[in-house]
C-alpha cells in the first residue's frame, strides 16, 4: 500500500462527513466570508504595524493581501472540488500522504484553540474597562460557556451568531470608510483635509519598520480559512466556496487596504492614541464625532467575540475531520444531533486552559504557547500551495468537471505564492522577536510531523 493518499482513495467528503449537518444556509456562508475577512487582527493588531511601518504599511497590507488572495484561490480550487470540514488538512493528506494532513490539521486546532482563549481575554479586558472592579476572568469565562453552548446546540447557532456579528462589523467598517473618505476630501462638517501632510515621512524606520509591518499585516488575514471549513455543512458547499473566493480581492482591498489607506492618511503614524486606543478609535475620536471612539470600541468587542466563536467553530470541525480519518482520539469524533460535541467541549477547555495560563505563567509557559503558534498560519499556508500543485494535475487528469474554482496562472502564481513564504520565513528570521516564534513553531511542526509520520507508517504495515 502506497503512503501517498491518491484521488480514488482518499477519504470522500460525502461519507467522512455524512453525520454533520447540513444546517448553515447561503445567507450564513456568505456573510461567514465577508465577515471573517473583518477580524480581530485588523482592529486590534494593526496599529502595532502603523507604530512600525507608518505610511508604508499601506504596502504591507497590499502586498500581503496578494499573498492571501492566491491562498484562497488555491484553497478555493481544492474546496470547491472536494468540500470538506477538514479543508486544508484534508487535502493535504489527499494530496501529499496522511501525515501531511495530521500536522497540518493538528498544529491548527492548536493554533484556533489559543486564539480561542487570547481573544476572550481581549474581550474581557474591554469590557472590565466599561466596568472596572469586575474580574477579566469571569468575563473570559462568560463568553466561553455562551459560545461553547451556542455551538454545542446546532451549526445553525453558530451560522446566525456569525451572521450577525458580520453584518455589525461590515455595517461598521464601511460607516468608517465611508466618514473618512469624507473628512479626506473635506466634506465632512467640522474637519478640515489634512490633505497629504500625514504621509511626508513615507517610511520612518526604513526597510526594518516595513518589514515589522509586513509581518503584523500577515498574521492580521488569519481566520479567511473558515468559510472552506463551514461551506461542508452549508446547502450547496460547492457554489458556496465559489462565490466566497471570487469575491475574496474585492473584501481584502476595500475592507483591509482601503482603511489602513484611510488611518494614515487621518491621523499622525507617530500618535500615542493610534497602539493605545487602536487606529479606529484613534482615527474616529481624531474626527472629533461624539461617541465614536466608544462605539468602535464595541465594534472591536464585536469582532473578538465572533473570532471566539468562529474558532471554536473551526476547532472542533477540523479535530472531528481528523478523527474520521483515523488521526486522533475517537471520542472526538463522536457526533450527536449533527455537531461534534465532545469536539466543541475539548476545543473550549483547551482555550480556557490557555487563559488560565495567562494568569498562572504569564511568564513562562504563556509566551511559550504564544510562541509556538505564531508561525502556524504560514505553515498551514505552504501545506496549501503544495497540496494544490499535486492535487490540480489529479483533478484535471481524473475528474477535471470538479475543477469549478481555478488558480490563476497556474502553476506559475503557486510558485510565486511559495516564494513570498519562504520570504517571509527569511523576515521572521532576521527580527529578534519573531524569530523565535519561528523556531517554536519550526519545532512543534517537526514534532508533529514525527508522530504523523510514524503513526502512518505504522497503519500501512497494518
Amino acid at each position: 500500500m502506497s503512503s501517498r493518499t491518491t484521488l480514488d482513495t482518499a477519504p470522500e467528503t460525502s461519507a467522512a462527513d455524512a453525520p454533520l449537518s447540513h444546517g448553515l444556509k447561503q445567507r450564513h456562508l456568505s456573510m461567514i466570508a465577508l465577515g471573517g475577512v473583518i477580524g480581530a487582527g485588523l482592529f486590534v493588531g494593526s496599529g502595532a504595524g502603523i507604530a512600525a511601518a507608518g505610511p508604508s504599511i499601506v504596502i504591507a497590507y497590499s502586498v500581503s493581501g496578494l499573498l492571501v488572495m492566491l491562498v484562497m484561490r488555491m484553497l478555493g480550487e481544492m474546496s470547491a472540488a472536494y468540500p470538506s470540514s477538514g479543508s486544508f488538512s484534508a487535502h493535504a493528506e489527499r494530496a501529499i500522504g496522511p501525515w501531511a494532513g495530521f500536522t497540518a490539521g493538528w498544529s491548527f486546532w492548536v493554533l484556533l484553540c489559543t486564539a480561542v482563549g487570547l481573544e476572550g481575554i481581549g474581550a474581557a479586558k474591554i469590557v472590565t474597562g466599561w466596568l472596572p472592579g469586575t474580574p477579566e476572568w469571569g468575563w473570559v469565562a462568560l463568553f466561553m460557556v455562551v459560545f461553547c453552548v451556542a455551538n454545542l446546540a446546532a451549526v445553525k447557532n453558530f451560522g446566525e451568531f456569525e451572521f450577525w456579528f458580520a453584518a455589525l462589523k461590515v455595517g461598521a467598517i464601511s460607516l468608517f470608510l465611508v466618514l473618512g473618505v469624507l473628512a479626506l476630501t473635506g466634506v465632512l462638517p467640522g474637519t478640515d483635509s489634512p490633505g497629504a501632510s500625514n504621509l511626508h515621512d513615507f517610511l520612518p524606520n526604513g526597510s526594518e519598520g516595513l518589514v515589522i509591518g509586513l509581518l503584523a499585516s500577515v498574521f492580521a488575514y488569519g481566520g479567511l480559512e473558515t468559510v472552506t471549513i463551514a461551506a461542508a455543512e452549508s446547502e450547496n458547499p460547492v457554489q458556496g466556496v465559489a462565490r466566497a473566493v471570487r469575491t475574496a480581492m474585492w473584501r481584502i482591498a476595500l475592507f483591509y487596504i482601503g482603511s489602513m489607506a484611510v488611518i494614515v492618511t487621518l491621523v499622525p503614524w507617530d500618535s500615542k492614541e493610534v497602539v493605545e486606543k487602536g487606529p479606529y478609535v484613534a482615527a474616529l475620536d481624531h474626527l472629533g464625532i461624539p461617541g465614536a471612539g466608544q462605539l468602535m470600541n464595541v465594534v472591536v468587542l464585536v469582532a473578538l467575540l465572533s473570532a471566539m466563536n468562529a474558532n471554536i467553530y473551526g476547532s472542533s470541525r477540523i479535530a472531528y475531520s481528523l478523527v474520521e480519518r483515523g488521526q486522533g482520539p475517537k471520542a472526538l469524533g463522536r457526533v450527536s444531533g449533527g455537531v461534534p460535541r465532545i469536539a466543541v467541549l475539548v476545543s473550549c477547555v483547551f482555550g480556557f486552559v490557555c487563559v488560565v495560563l495567562s494568569y498562572w505563567r504569564p511568564n513562562d509557559v504563556f509566551p511559550w504557547l504564544l510562541n509556538m503558534i505564531g508561525a502556524v498560519i504560514l505553515v498551514v499556508w505552504i501545506f496549501i500551495a503544495v497540496s494544490q500543485l499535486l492535487l490540480r494535475r489529479k483533478v484535471e487528469r481524473e475528474a477535471p468537471e470538479k475543477l469549478v474554482v481555478r488558480m490563476w496562472a497556474y502553476p506559475v502564481l503557486t510558485w510565486v505564492a511559495l516564494a513570498g513564504m519562504a520570504a517571509i520565513f527569511i523576515l521572521m528570521a532576521r527580527q529578534p522577536d519573531t524569530r523565535v516564534q519561528l523556531y517554536s513553531t519550526g519545532a512543534m511542526t517537526l514534532v508533529l510531523a514525527a508522530v504523523g509520520y510514524a503513526w502512518q507508517r505504522a497503519r500501512t504495515r497494518a
